[in-house]
């Protein structure tokens, strides 16, 4: 796993208005830390730095230490509020990750061999991601990076569910512990076959 580690500070100026100033004045990022039998804490983040952390995928499942004020904390990445229009981070929140609790986490999937697969390779289907990320359940150190989507046996018409995916030892899908087997992805017959394409 990719050892993730973010610098911040406490924060006393609450409010809108402090949070407008941190963010023009200081680029930096208000946040919140909650969960565990601690209080929630306020604190800031330096614009820059966690924007270089979620430039990596794996960073939104796994767990990060940040280091406040020389007191470190195990967190995972909540939620963020992004600017609607330029996208960067207006506000974080992180929740503690306690050990030997479980924690819920959405994890990134990775399609793996789409091109050579039969439904695309032998019968000329096309590929179609009804999901890109999955909510798991499990231990803090059982917390994959991503989960695979092996697509090499899969035929035009079929199905993959959730049911078909190859879980890390474990890890739980929330999904289907609420009984919901939702669809992964599939792969279906194009809409206009090439020959008919080139007839035109």
């Amino acid at each position: 796993m990719t050892d993730f580690t973010l610098n911040a500070q406490v924060r006393s100026d609450l409010g809108k208005g402090a949070s407008r100033r941190l963010r023009r004045n200081a680029s930096l990022v208000p946040a919140v830390i909650y969960g565990g039998d601690k209080a929630p804490q306020s604190i800031s983040i330096l614009a820059k730095e966690l924007a270089k952390l979620l430039d990596n995928e794996a960073s939104f499942s796994s767990v990060l230490t940040l280091n406040v004020d020389g007191s470190k904390e195990s967190v995972l990445i909540k939620a963020l509020q992004r600017h609607p229009a330029k996208s960067f981070v207006l506000h974080a929140d992180f929740v503690r990750v306690v050990a030997g609790q479980k924690v819920t986490a959405h994890v990134p999937l990775h399609f793996i061999n789409q091109e050579s697969s039969v439904g695309v390779k032998q019968q000329g289907g096309e590929v179609l991601h009804n999901l890109n990320e999955v909510e798991v359940s499990c231990l803090p150190q059982n917390l994959p990076e991503f989960i695979e989507v092996d697509l090499a046996n899969v035929e035009v018409g079929q199905v993959v569910h959730m049911t078909d995916l190859k879980l890390p030892k474990g890890v739980e899908l929330v999904s289907l512990a609420h009984g919901s087997d939702l669809p992964v992805a599939n792969i279906h017959a194009p809409r206009v076959s090439k020959e008919e394409g080139a007839a035109e």
